[in-house]
């Protein structure tokens, strides 16, 4: 009977850890990187370009996507124009991948009356990556990249992926340029 009883506690920290670490998971992660020793206060110009090869939404999340980066990048000081003599280029690419969840509960009679049920069911959603690279047209090169993931669920209402966006593009570039 103890064997069971241990058995049944394990079993239900599994599912509690489980439950957790599905939590956390929901987080938005965002990552960037930038070229050593550039100089980002000559950069006050951009231009929208096509990354060749990329992935990208349907017309009106492209739209989203790009009102939302133009929005950030007003703040902080960056003008968008379609002249080819823009300081810097910018290209986004996404990616929206499918991911296993488990979602799990139990109910347990206590140490007294033994044992108790547990279940786990599993799901999967959708996790979105949103992927913005910026050029210095000059040299041709990668000035600066960040990504933000589980930024884009084709499954929400439009309200909600609107939101998802902006918070994640706020995150995104919260330090750019870099210090």
């Amino acid at each position: 009977m103890h064997g069971i009883r241990t058995r049944m506690a394990m079993v239900g920290m599994g599912l509690v850890l489980a439950m957790l670490t599905c939590g956390v998971m929901l987080a938005q992660d965002v990552t960037t990187n930038s070229m050593p020793g550039v100089n980002f206060a000559k950069y006050h110009t951009y231009k929208w370009i096509s990354i060749e090869g990329a992935t990208y939404p349907n017309q009106i999340v492209d739209a989203q996507i790009k009102q939302s980066i133009d929005g950030q990048l007003s703040a902080k000081g960056l003008t968008k124009t379609d002249s080819d003599k823009a300081d810097l280029y910018i290209g986004y690419q996404v990616s929206i991948d499918s991911e296993k969840q488990w979602n799990a509960y139990g109910m347990g009679g206590g140490m007294r009356w033994g044992g108790g049920m547990a279940t786990a069911q599993q799901s999967t959603i959708s996790t979105g990556m949103l992927v913005l690279d910026m050029y210095d047209p000059s040299n041709k090169q990668l000035v600066w990249t960040g990504r933000a993931t589980k930024t884009l669920d084709p499954g929400a209402n439009q309200q909600k992926k609107q939101k998802n966006l902006d918070k994640a593009v706020q995150k995104l570039l919260k330090n750019y340029p870099p210090k």
